[in-house]
């Protein structure tokens, strides 16, 4: 009975030393391959799957695995050969890298902080609920080809005739069928010909002729209505997007203001210098 309990034992033990790799918990510094005692870590196989084109990201994970330590591999045989000199090039650009990789850091600590609850609302408030969204209108146009058509129109809605019947008969607009009819639109939205003749209408009033690219218009307002504000969760995305770039650029200015900045003035310089990019294998 005591040999069948040591035997148990050691089969459990050799058991747990058999699948180490698959009962630890994987991290950025696992290593996942060694060359010449030059660590290759998970972080590094991560990375390389982050940057990788669109058309290689839709790959599966076991397909890329192989693939992008291999790569890795090749990578670091090559860096560590004879051959391989830090040259003005490589030096600068890791230079930069990690200026940028910093700075990225900072940017998303500051606009994960910044997006809250409370922030979105108030933004939310200042610019739709506070502020005045002006007028969306009404309208409905006759297009046709010239001026003296135009006009014409416009004589025989003055002794009574309906704007929508003479849209259908005498439009060229993709709007004729319907009537005339544009539907809503706020400022902006037309041509400026046309928005201008629309904003000094009264509901019911005609204008015309209006020249635009189109064609010579016979405009028709029907009604008038204060814009609503959007629903909070519509431009939810959009308000964020503005609290991340505001709380950034107050940064970033706070940040120049404080640093000790020197810098060449352009005058100084010949800046087609800047062209001159095989001044890097110098």
């Amino acid at each position: 009975m005591l040999k069948s309990r040591n035997f148990l034992g050691a089969a459990a033990l050799a058991f747990t030393f058999a699948i180490p790799a698959q009962a630890e918990e994987l991290g950025v510094d696992s290593v996942m391959a060694s060359v010449d005692g030059v660590d290759i870590t998970l972080g590094h196989m991560l990375m390389v799957r982050a940057l990788l084109p669109e058309q290689y990201q839709q790959l599966g994970d076991d397909v890329l695995w192989d693939g992008i330590l291999d790569q890795l591999i090749q990578q670091q045989v090559l860096s560590a050969d004879s051959m391989a000199v830090e040259t003005p090039r490589v030096r600068i650009a890791l230079d930069n890298e990690r200026r940028t990789q910093l700075a990225s850091v900072v940017i998303a600590t500051l606009a994960d902080k910044a997006v809250t609850e409370e922030a979105v609302k108030a933004a939310y408030e200042a610019e739709y609920m506070n502020a005045d969204q002006g007028k969306e209108y009404n309208a409905s146009h006759i297009l046709v080809n010239t001026e003296e058509e135009a006009q014409a129109l416009v004589g025989e809605l003055s002794t009574g005739a309906d704007f929508a019947s003479l849209a259908k008969d005498k439009s060229t607009g993709p709007s004729g069928p319907n009537g005339g009819s544009l539907g809503w639109f706020s400022k902006g939205m037309m041509v400026a010909p046309f928005q201008d003749a629309v904003e000094k209408l009264e509901p019911g009033a005609v204008a015309g002729p209006v020249k635009t690219q189109f064609g010579w218009h016979v405009i028709k307002l029907n009604e008038t209505r204060i814009k609503e504000a959007p629903a909070l969760d519509s431009v939810r995305s959009a308000l964020e997007a503005q609290i991340r770039q505001q709380v950034v650029a107050q940064k970033i200015d706070e940040l120049v203001g404080m640093a000790n900045v020197t810098r060449t003035k352009k005058e100084e310089v010949d800046t087609s210098v800047l062209s001159k990019i095989d001044m890097l294998e110098n």
